[in-house]
């Protein structure tokens, strides 16, 4: 993957429509004239994802705040979605991307090294999409613990 392939501040959001945990199909349209902090995650219910999902949670009221609602995607079924939200309480938007479209359009699936290898995966990464649907804020490679409260800061 080239930085080529990356979202920066100034894109234009690529639109996406993904079935939610319940099968509700949702749009980055739904969301049109708000703040959407966008998160991709590699797997529901590992370690990582959960601490994350939970800093996430934990951190809501200070996002919604801001103006900012959360949706985080991953390529988990919506049903193992649905599981997730009701074993760690999440109560933000949980999206299905099976097969990888939306990430790799958003440039958060391709190349990365994990424990020294190169593979293919999906790309810990966040984004902020302003309300006129350009990017405010895009992340790659972060890490999962004490990333919400870097996002407040970078925000504040």
């Amino acid at each position: 993957m080239t930085d080529s392939s990356r979202l920066a501040v100034g894109d234009t959001a690529p639109a996406f429509s993904l079935p939610d945990d319940s099968g509700t199909t949702v749009s980055l349209g739904d969301f049109a004239g708000q703040r959407v902090l966008v998160y991709f995650y590699p797997k529901a219910n590992t370690p990582g994802c959960t601490t994350q999902a939970c800093d996430f949670r934990d951190s809501l009221a200070q996002l919604n705040d801001q103006d900012i609602q959360v949706i985080g995607i991953s390529p988990d079924k919506p049903e193992k979605l649905a599981k997730f939200r009701a074993d760690h309480e999440l109560t933000f938007t949980l999206l299905s991307d099976e097969d990888k479209s939306v990430m790799k359009e958003w440039g958060a699936f391709g190349e990365k090294k994990n424990y020294g290898k190169v593979v293919q995966g999906v790309i810990r990464s966040t984004f902020l999409v302003e309300p006129d649907g350009t990017i405010g804020l895009a992340q790659y490679n972060v890490r999962a613990a004490g990333h919400v409260g870097r996002i407040l800061r970078d925000l504040a």
